[in-house]
């Protein structure tokens, strides 16, 4: 039956670009991630460790990002007849859990740190935050461009920005150290930072989510999309409709329309895949026709 598809091209001077910028982040942070840990035991600063924790996870995030990005290049073939495009989706929820289960993991320790304060080194956390705050700059600034189209990337991004947000965090909290003795503020700090990783997470994880479960794209109005349809010239009905994601940026649509009588199916069924990709930028459709006779007797009309 045809329809309408699009396929994948090899990767053009962008996407190699942009596979540079991501091996140089992967880099940059693994250098932080132990120069913190180091520095974090020297001082005993528990804030230092947890930011030291976090931008290792960014550092994974971002190899699971790379070969997520290699992957869903490749065209389709028999084991994936839809593509490898999901792949990035699936890193991104694999990267959103892994933060999830660090940021549970950091407020317990900060809870226990309340309770039980250590002797902490302020002068080596402000200076070592200060670099993870370069770093972690430079690293968002690496990836800005990739995340705006792809939610993996944005996971690696967020995850970055959240790490600059919590370098400024502990670089207050030693500067309080080395001022006023006040311990308690590394823990504390702790605990806010993991606070903003779950916030991010959950922001995050939301869409991944979506669309693993074949969810119907948030701006796509599927009423209004099935009115549209049911007023075009030679409709009668329209049921058993789908509408869902293949890959991030692929709204992907099928259903089942019922002819009125003396009506053209190939003229309708152009009318109705050119609606589709004007009205709701949806290019892969698949349409089935039947004639009132023929007509599938109690179908719901979204789903099946």
């Amino acid at each position: 039956m045809p329809h309408d598809h699009h396929g994948h091209h090899h990767p053009d001077p962008s996407l190699i670009e942009g596979d540079r910028r991501v091996g140089a982040a992967i880099a940059v942070n693994l250098a932080l991630t132990l120069a913190q840990i180091v520095a974090g035991v020297i001082s005993g600063s528990l804030a230092l460790i947890a930011d030291a924790i976090h931008n290792l996870s960014d550092a994974l995030s971002l190899v699971i990002a790379f070969y997520a990005r290699r992957i869903a290049r490749r065209p389709a073939d028999e084991a994936m007849t839809f593509g490898y495009g999901r792949a990035e989706v699936v890193a991104a929820l694999i990267n959103y859990t892994t933060l999830i289960v660090i940021a549970l993991y950091l407020a317990a320790q900060g809870v226990e740190r309340l309770f039980n304060p250590v002797e902490i080194t302020g002068w080596i956390v402000v200076a070592v935050a200060g670099l993870a705050l370069v770093i972690d700059s430079v690293t968002a600034a690496l990836i800005f461009r990739l995340s705006r189209n792809s939610m993996n990337m944005r996971a690696a991004f967020l995850h970055n920005l959240a790490d600059a947000m919590g370098s400024v965090a502990v670089i207050v909290a030693g500067t309080l150290i080395l001022l006023y003795d006040w311990r308690l503020v590394d823990p504390i700090v702790t605990l806010f930072i993991s606070a903003y990783i779950l916030w991010h997470s959950y922001q995050g994880i939301r869409p991944v989510i979506r669309v693993l479960m074949l969810a119907t794209p948030e701006e796509t109005d599927l009423p209004a999309l099935i009115a549209a349809m049911e007023a075009c010239d030679g409709v009668e009905s329209v049921h058993h409709v789908h509408l869902w994601r293949m890959q991030e940026h692929e709204p992907a649509f099928e259903a089942h329309v019922v002819l009125a009588p003396g009506a053209d199916p190939e003229a309708v069924r152009s009318d109705l895949k050119a609606l589709l990709r004007r009205a709701f930028s949806i290019s892969h459709s698949v349409l089935e026709l039947e004639t009132p006779g023929a007509a599938c007797h109690d179908s719901p009309q979204i789903g099946h």
